[in-house]
């Protein structure tokens, strides 16, 4: 495949997730100017940041008058998936340069990476499998961009955004592309686990519920794997 043909089919890809993503940018956006931000600040938080769970906890810190300190570690404890997101990304772009893997780096959030890692599960080695990549990652971009901006400026016109539960749109979105990846034993398994861990977890604060929810996963499937190869087999 060309570069073109990744990049495109890596954007049209994404776009079950660009639409679960629209209420979460809006309300981010709204909720930002609520807490203090001035549109300016808003929209360079989610340029330079671009990381929804870190940006709304954020802005709640700052709001409550925490400092800058006390929101960098608590932002940096949320993130800690992504450590897991890249080493399980990092045989597939380790032979990419610098220049390639720095970026990518930056666009690997929680739907490029749930897309992602479906086209290389597939296993063809094309040698224009960045570019898909790349096509994911800036569709969520540009589309977390444009929606952060439509909350600074219609956000207030709506009131208790917030409370309308539309984040459901993107649980919902998760469970559709996640289900049809969970081909064998281990898989099924780590993911019941995790499902059970979490929900187990959930009043964790900052998102720790969710690093022991991956990490039971992963020990799970592994030991399944290893203790029993045969389990490996596609289930349909």
């Amino acid at each position: 495949m060309s570069r073109q043909h990744e990049f495109t089919q890596g954007a049209r890809d994404m776009l079950p997730m660009l639409l679960g993503a629209i209420p979460f940018g809006i309300i981010f956006g709204s909720l930002a100017g609520a807490a203090g931000l001035d549109p300016w600040q808003t929209q360079g938080m989610s340029l330079l940041v671009f990381a929804g769970s870190a940006q709304f906890i954020a802005i709640s810190l700052l709001s409550g008058g925490a400092g800058i300190a006390v929101v960098l570690l608590t932002t940096l404890v949320v993130n800690l998936r992504h450590a897991l997101y890249s080493a399980s990304m990092q045989p597939h772009v380790r032979h990419l340069p610098k220049r390639w893997r720095v970026p990518l780096a930056f666009g690997l959030t929680d739907e490029a990476y749930a897309v992602v890692v479906q086209r290389y599960a597939r296993g063809d080695q094309g040698t224009y499998r960045h570019w898909y990549f790349l096509g994911a990652a800036l569709a969520m971009y540009c589309n977390w961009q444009l929606c952060t901006l439509g909350g600074v400026l219609f956000g207030q016109a709506v009131p208790n955004i917030g409370e309308w539960g539309l984040d459901f749109a993107m649980l919902a979105t998760f469970i559709g592309i996640v289900v049809p990846m969970l081909r064998n034993q281990p898989q099924v398994a780590a993911a019941l686990v995790a499902g059970a861990v979490a929900l187990a977890c959930h009043a964790l604060p900052y998102k720790l519920g969710l690093m022991a929810a991956a990490a039971s996963g992963i020990v799970v499937g592994v030991w399944l794997e290893r203790r029993n190869p045969v389990l490996q087999e596609e289930l349909l």
